[in-house]
């Protein structure tokens, strides 16, 4: 929060979420290209989901969609350009885990999280892996864990980054498999890949497409995934829940968003232009490389995910004492 100042968020329309926007027809939405504000930089995982799912709804719509990236503030800068706009339904908000870890993250948040932003559709989730350095002694899941519970706090693993969903993994991992391993945090996906493949840390979790290029090359050695089903581009290897662990399940994954006030009516078309887009084989197929596992859900499941989510990803947060950077 230091590079945004709650008065800058207060300006830009974040302490008053819940002013919705009248005077138009919902029968002519789309009246516009709509906008689909992006919390993550252009090229990564979420982007890419958010350009193929988009570029779709724009053929079916016969409007186009805007992919808008608006990175900083752990995705308070991205809210801040939603929350600015008019509740019409023609500006959406793509987030992830930060929707729901925020509130335990960062103090004096300028709105809150469950009241401000209208869940649409969770568009896609991301298996993630935990994968081992090629010396590890470890073979399996189980011997990866055995040799935490005989060494505690002497294996380390990356994720990206400090509080992001390979970190929320690896605590839950350690909760229920009563071990201490040493977490290091980095940027990006590829610079924990890069620094396993170098040997620097002893494993990561990570998705399953950033684990890919130290896998070709025979520097890592991926031990399971953390979806609660196996990951289809990982076919052979096993999950953490069928380890020893049932009911494990943790994917990163990202979702789209309303603001408060936006009318239903105008969410719920969203969401089956959504389901539909991604029913499409070519999407699919263009986003199986990036790992990718397309969602589209109902704004209430979703929504009963999401209040899920928080209990569990909260209690990590708090137990473990995790924190920002």
């Amino acid at each position: 929060m230091s590079r945004l100042s709650r008065r800058s968020l207060i300006a830009g329309g974040l302490a008053t979420p819940f002013l919705a926007t009248s005077g138009f027809s919902q029968s002519e939405w789309p009246k516009g290209p709509i906008r689909w504000i992006v919390a993550f930089a252009a090229g990564g995982a979420a982007d890419t989901v958010a350009r193929n799912v988009g570029a779709r709804v724009s053929a079916i719509l016969g409007q186009q969609v805007i992919i808008d990236n608006r990175t900083g503030g752990n995705s308070l800068v991205a809210a801040s350009a939603v929350l600015q706009a008019p509740r019409d339904g023609q500006t959406f908000l793509i987030d992830a885990a930060n929707q729901v870890t925020n509130p335990f993250l960062i103090k004096d948040l300028p709105f809150d999280y469950a009241a401000t932003w209208m869940p649409v559709t969770k568009l896609s989730d991301f298996p993630q892996v935990v994968a081992v350095k090629q010396d590890f002694p470890a073979r399996t899941i189980q011997e990866y864990i055995a040799a935490a519970q005989d060494k505690p706090a002497t294996i380390s693993y990356g994720t990206p980054p400090a509080a992001g969903m390979g970190h929320m993994a690896g605590e839950e991992l350690q909760r229920r498999a009563g071990i201490r391993l040493i977490h290091v945090g980095y940027r990006g996906g590829a610079d924990a890949a890069r620094d396993i493949g170098a040997g620097a840390v002893d494993s990561v979790i990570i998705t399953t497409s950033s684990i890919r290029p130290p896998l070709a090359a025979g520097q890592v050695r991926v031990l399971a995934v953390t979806s609660l089903k196996r990951a289809s581009t990982f076919p052979d290897v096993p999950t953490i829940a069928e380890s020893g662990y049932p009911g494990y399940d943790m994917s990163d994954w990202n979702g789209l968003f309303a603001a408060n006030g936006t009318p239903l009516e105008l969410i719920a078309r969203m969401q089956a232009v959504c389901a539909e887009a991604i029913r499409d084989s070519k999407v699919r197929e263009r986003l199986d490389p990036a790992g990718a596992v397309l969602v589209a859900d109902t704004p209430a499941a979703f929504k009963a995910w999401l209040e899920g989510q928080r209990t569990l990803l909260g209690t990590l947060i708090t137990d473990a004492h995790v924190k920002l950077g």
